[in-house]
């Protein structure tokens, strides 16, 4: 009698054991879910209208150099026009379409996001939100231009524009 109140009891306890584990399994994987780490593009007001920005309300640019949805800015170019890279898929801000955003593999393996079928860009010289700096710049053989919701790139107005900040064109030339 006594061995067969252990047994129940042993059971019991095995029971209870693998209830908890369960429960704390579940609430373990639960809060170790994570929320996509992709990098945000999102609309922007600047002088030039609504624009493509990042997730701290710079500028973001296409190189007309660029063909088939894959960079043609490395080395130097990529200091001064630092690609917009993820490490996860990129995510779409009010007002853009988010079957427009993907990803591009550079040559380093660093995924770059694209809009449209353009990798996007940042430039060194827009050092706030709002800044149009490389706008209308042909550096690195190809010009650069800011992007609209359509995915199309905005145009200089002017023959003599060359962005809305002075002292950073002639890179690459």
């Amino acid at each position: 009698m006594k061995r067969k109140i252990t047994l129940v009891i042993a059971a019991a306890i095995l029971a209870g054991a693998t209830l908890a584990a369960a429960a704390l399994g579940a609430t373990r994987s639960a809060s170790t879910t994570r929320v996509s780490k992709g990098a945000v593009v999102a609309l922007g007001q600047t002088s030039l209208g609504s624009v493509l920005v990042n997730a701290r309300g710079r500028t973001l640019y296409v190189f007309e150099k660029d063909k088939h949805g894959r960079s043609a800015c490395y080395g130097a170019c990529a200091k001064y026009w630092p690609p917009l890279l993820t490490p996860a898929k990129p995510r779409a801000g009010k007002g853009l379409r988010a079957a427009l955003l993907g990803i591009s593999k550079r040559t380093d393996g660093k995924q770059q996001v694209t809009y449209a079928g353009h990798p996007l860009y940042n430039f060194f010289g827009d050092q706030k939100a709002g800044q149009t700096n490389g706008e209308g710049l042909t550096d690195f053989g190809g010009a650069w231009d800011a992007v609209a919701a359509s995915g199309h790139a905005i145009e200089p107005t002017s023959s003599g524009s060359a962005g809305t900040g002075s002292g950073y064109g002639g890179y690459g030339h």
